[in-house]
């Protein structure tokens, strides 16, 4: 079982990064907000690891913090979750917002993810509540992961991919825009903003 990666990091996709540990490049699958933590190509970082293992796939998943790879294992133990709708859920909410939405019974919140629908969110939810609290939410992966309020920043950031930046880059040009503009920022102020940072 590979338990932990320190490298560089090689390069990224939409749902993906590849980290050279001495020569040997890792495909690690990862949520929006450990990309966005991870830095820029050839910066050394960490990732906290989990591998699946099925009949014709072998999956590496990566995590910032031990904590978010914690919320991962406890999600795909809920029927109907998969890695990729986990991931989903992680790229949408922070642990600590999905610790308290599973703590406060907010299906709602959940179904924000890609790909959760709110029967799905709804058994999230009721299958987690009690297991919410011994696990850790102390806050986002990386000082740069981006809040989701309103949906507005998530957006965003799917506007700057699709303009072609990066996943990273896009996640932290809308990071610092949200920052600079405010929680309540409208997504086209967010888009403004981020296009300037990403593009300088």
């Amino acid at each position: 079982m590979i338990a932990k990666l320190t490298g560089k990091l090689d390069e990224t996709g939409t749902d993906w990064a590849v980290i050279d540990v001495s020569g040997v490049g890792y495909l690690v699958h990862c949520s929006a907000k450990t990309l966005v933590a991870l830095g820029g190509a050839g910066d050394t970082c960490t990732l906290y690891t989990d591998l699946q293992v099925s009949e014709n796939d072998m999956r590496l998943l990566g995590f910032a913090e031990a904590g978010e790879r914690d919320w991962f294992r406890l999600l795909t133990n809920v029927q109907g979750v998969g890695s990729k709708v986990a991931l989903a859920i992680l790229s949408a909410l922070s642990t600590g917002e999905l610790r308290d939405a599973c703590a406060g019974g907010d299906a709602a919140s959940v179904a924000r993810a890609n790909g959760v629908g709110p029967k799905l969110a709804g058994r999230i939810v009721n299958e987690l509540k009690d297991k919410a609290g011994a696990l850790p939410g102390g806050g986002t992966a990386g000082a740069a992961a981006i809040s989701p309020t309103g949906g507005a920043s998530a957006d965003a950031v799917s506007a700057l991919q699709n303009l072609g930046f990066k996943p990273a880059i896009a996640a932290q040009a809308v990071a610092c825009a949200q920052e600079e503009l405010g929680a309540d920022a409208g997504e086209s102020d967010l888009i403004r903003v981020a296009l300037k940072k990403a593009a300088g």
